[in-house]
């Protein structure tokens, strides 16, 4: 998460540059979203310049109302599940790139986890459909 989102909108305006990020997904971004929904304002502030906006928090996290036993309202918050917070990052892509891979190889430990998201993104539209096709051919290897 060293990469701030300013620097990946630089690659994209330059229109010069094909990019390939590693996006932690269960290595770093989820694990700094409690199931509480309840994010210190540190770990705020590394997931906004990571992600380049604050919306992140309104995606990843839901309040559900439910009754309970004695008709009570009671209110819970939902944590994203990691598919969620992957395809968030792949649109977050998409405002700056012309073309992204829509599906990202995910590179997973040992118990099939997912740990990162090997992510393609290319910055000119002349060489887009050549090089969304090498891409997602590459990417089908990564599952």
């Amino acid at each position: 998460m060293e990469v701030e989102w300013n620097t990946v909108e630089a690659v994209a305006e330059s229109q010069a540059i094909d990019l390939w990020l590693l996006f932690p997904l269960g290595i770093g971004v989820n694990r700094l979203l409690p199931n509480s929904g309840k994010v210190p304002l540190t770990w705020r502030r590394k997931l906004n310049a990571f992600l380049g906006t604050d919306d992140w928090y309104g995606k990843f996290y839901k309040r559900e109302s439910r009754k309970d036993l004695f008709g009570n309202e009671e209110e819970d918050v939902v944590k994203a599940t990691m598919e969620v917070i992957g395809r968030y990052f792949i649109k977050r892509l998409k405002t700056v790139f012309v073309g992204v891979a829509d599906t990202p190889g995910v590179l997973r430990n040992s118990k099939g986890s997912p740990l990162y998201l090997l992510c393609y993104a290319i910055g000119n539209n002349k060489g887009k459909k050549i090089g969304l096709r090498v891409a997602d051919h590459l990417l089908r290897k990564v599952q």
